[in-house]
């Protein structure tokens, strides 16, 4: 029996394409190290986003792979995951709590957003990250409607405590005024109230911070870009030619800023008819899909429109806690698949970096 060494497994190993990475595990760095004692090779393999839900489809995937190619060998892989803060625009100082914030933005009102920017915080809530959700539209908060959620956010030494829901912390201006109340206030109040919402609540170490954006360009998203530390960026449209046109104007803007977008969700892409079985695109077909092709961005998810999602948005429930529903895993793919993005990044090597004070003394 032939003997094997380190370099014959990576060249194995590099065989596995990851599906959310879409690298290999040795190109994405995943692979560790690796250990042969005999017969027995121990593999650690440590993934930089959240896979606890997908553990047992990876172990299996390189078990089938090494059988084949060491058959008188036993694997053992331990698999983890360390997820690290990623870098940020230039002279913005991270936050101290969070780890990474990622903006889920549109160009245009009515698609979608808010509900899918909750379902990828709860995907990755899922999947073993520890996740915030912070609600930026501050003249049409939607956040508690979706969560079901009504609950005045606790004030210690004048910090907000997060309110808890399926296990996201969360804030949003709604958890502060009345239902019918409307918030008319000019740009640098409601920048204002972004700002305070984000550092005067009392996060408790978040690998993630979702920040569900207000529709357009204006200036809750100028502020962002000047004085949040935001890792990553996702824009929601749906194919509808206006809606890509007003989505093409956040892909401008968070470029410029120098916010990498991780990619384009389509949202309401296709009508699937539970009655008759036909497929129908009442929006518009592959709009996002072209949208990302044209800016060399990943179209991270097409995701159909359903009546599910309708109601159990409405019922404060949202439609990724429907057990082994079609549309609970396309929304499990869709936050993993941002996060294994994100975590291709540059770290932010700022993080915990000193302070250096330089002082003036007399000779």
């Amino acid at each position: 029996m032939n003997k094997i060494n380190s370099k014959q497994i990576e060249q194995t190993l590099a065989a596995y394409q990851e599906p959310y990475l879409e690298k290999d595990l040795v190109t994405a760095k995943v692979l560790q190290t690796c250990h042969i004692n005999q017969q027995t090779v121990t593999v650690d393999l440590q993934f930089g986003f959240p896979i606890q839900t997908l553990k047992q489809s990876i172990q299996a995937s390189l078990q089938a792979l090494v059988k084949e190619a060491f058959p008188n060998y036993k694997f053992i892989f331990n698999i983890t995951q360390k997820i690290i803060a990623h870098q940020v625009q230039p002279a913005v100082k991270a936050h101290p709590a969070i780890k990474n914030i990622i903006a889920v933005g549109s160009g245009k009102g009515g698609v979608g957003k808010s509900t899918t920017a909750v379902n990828i915080a709860l995907g990755l809530q899922q999947a073993g990250a520890q996740v915030g959700l912070l609600d930026a539209d501050i003249y049409g908060p939607n956040q508690p409607l979706i969560l079901g959620k009504k609950t005045k956010p606790t004030v210690v030494d004048k910090k907000f405590e997060p309110v808890m829901c399926y296990g996201l912390q969360t804030n949003s201006i709604g958890y502060l005024i009345e239902d019918d109340q409307a918030m008319i206030w000019r740009g640098p109040m409601v920048s204002g109230a972004l700002l305070q919402l984000l550092n005067d609540t009392r996060w408790q170490a978040l690998d993630y911070l979702i920040i569900d954006l207000p529709p357009g360009t204006g200036d809750v998203q100028l502020t962002l870009a000047k004085q949040v530390p935001v890792s990553g960026a996702v824009i929601v449209t749906t194919p509808q030619k206006v809606a890509v046109a007003d989505a093409e104007k956040s892909v401008a803007m968070f470029k410029r800023v120098k916010v990498p977008i991780l990619g384009i969700v389509e949202n309401m892409s296709v009508y699937h008819c539970p009655h008759c079985h036909t497929s129908t695109h009442l929006f518009g077909a592959a709009g996002g899909r072209e949208l990302a092709t044209k800016y060399q961005l990943s179209l991270l998810a097409e995701i159909p429109l359903e009546l599910t999602i309708r109601e159990q948005t409405d019922q404060g429930r949202p439609a990724i806690l429907i057990p082994e529903s079609n549309i609970s895993f396309i929304y499990q793919y869709l936050a993993l698949k941002i996060a294994a993005r994100l975590s291709l990044q540059p770290k932010n090597w700022m993080v915990n970096f000193p302070q250096v004070i330089v002082e003036n003394r007399p000779a």
